[in-house]
Order: C-alpha cells, then structure tokens, then sequence
C-alpha cells in the first residue's frame, strides 16, 4: 500500500512523501533520500522494494522547497534542471525534510533508518553525523555513491554507517573514499564496487550495473535488518 502524505518540517516548511508499508506487521521504518532528480518512478520503486521487505518506508521531497511535484529522468533537458535543483540545495534545510519523514514514520514503527542515493547519501551521512541535533535519531544509515562525504568525513556518525561506491565513479574520486577511510571509524563499512559507476543502483541510467546493485542491495538490507528489526 503507498500513498502521498503532507509533512511540516521543523521551520514550517511543508512537503509532500512518497509512503509505502508492508502487508503485514512492520519490522522498522526507513527513510529514502531521493538523488538529484526528486521523488522519481526510480525512488518510487525503491520505496516500494524495501515496504515488501517489511518497512514503513517513505521518501520526502527535498525539491518542495523551491517547486512541488518536481520528477526528472536522467538526460537531457532533465540533467540540466537537475544540476539547477542541485545548486538551490541546502544541507542544513534538506535535514529538517528528512527529519519530517523520520519523525512520521518513527511513531508508527519504531527504530528507524535512512537509505539515500547520491545526494540523498550524502544526506544518510549527515543524518548519521548531524541527524541528532536536527531531530534524528537512525539506528543506521546506508549512503549509496554519496558525493561530498569526503568533506565531512571527520564529523563521526552516531551510528552503524554502510557505505556503497562505484569503483569507476568519475563524480567521487577515491580520495573521498581514503578520507573516510582514515578515521578508522568502528561501526563505518565501505564497499567499493570495483566495475561500477555512479549511479549502479539505478535501473534508469545507463550507469546501472545488475550485478553490483544486486549484491549492494542484499548487503544493504542485512545491514538494516541487523540495526533495525
């Protein structure tokens, strides 16, 4: 079952979530941090996938603040307002609207996760890192090819982080990747998937690679079964 809810983040801005729940007895909940292209039919399926897996799960619509019901595809005209959207974005606002989510879907199923692709795993890690002062408190968080970790590499996480990257990424390079790496933080894994590019996981690239996205996935959802049900 999925719908769209209405969600008031912490400085009254309102947005719009995707919400999918299980058929049966919830395990968790886990919030979907959409790329740069918003609540997309991707991040739909996303939602979806990990609802049949037995989470409340929902996606908030980090785009709302500067134009409602923004879904792109990955080239052309598309690309080029997506790179606009991405410019307009705001780290700090971006976690308030991820905080909405959290807090929607917390009070129904109890501990709960964050799952984000690209800039949305950049904004897991933060949810990791910052989420607590912004009103978040994951039992996990799983960053897939999330751009600009690097840069805050040394604000530790409150919790268990996965951490997925492709190793033919031409937007991370591997120094971002080292820099985490180097704070030797317990609970940080990192998966590097050596034939992999940015974007893997999705299905609408030409990037997507069924091989790493398959095993990214499996090892994702141990992860959160571990740290969530």
């Amino acid at each position: 079952m999925s719908e769209w809810v209405q969600l008031k983040a912490a400085d009254g801005q309102e947005l719009s979530a995707y919400v999918a729940k299980p058929e049966g007895k919830a395990i968790g909940a886990l919030v979907v941090v959409q790329e740069i292209f918003g609540v997309n039919a991707h991040i739909r399926s996303v939602v979806d996938g990990y609802a049949k897996d037995g989470f409340v799960t929902i996606a908030p619509a980090l785009f709302d603040r500067y134009e409602k019901g923004v879904e792109l595809k990955y080239e052309g005209d598309d690309m080029k307002r997506a790179f606009e959207f991405y410019q307009k974005l705001n780290p700090e606002t971006a976690l308030l609207d991820v905080a909405a989510a959290f807090n929607h879907v917390k009070t129904e199923a109890g501990k709960t996760g964050v799952i984000g692709y690209c800039y949305g795993g950049f904004m897991s890690w933060l949810s990791a890192t910052r989420g607590p002062a912004a009103g978040i408190d994951p039992a996990c968080t799983v960053a897939y090819y999330g751009g600009g970790i690097g840069s805050v590499a040394t604000e530790k996480p409150s919790c268990p982080v996965l951490l997925h990257f492709g190793g033919k990424d031409t937007h991370i390079g591997p120094e971002q990747i080292d820099a985490v790496r180097a704070q030797n933080y317990p609970d940080v894994t990192i998966y590097v998937y050596a034939d992999a590019e940015h974007g893997f996981n999705c299905d609408a690239r030409g990037s997507f690679n069924p091989e790493a996205a398959q095993l990214a996935r499996q090892r994702s959802l141990e992860f959160l079964k571990v740290h969530i049900a």
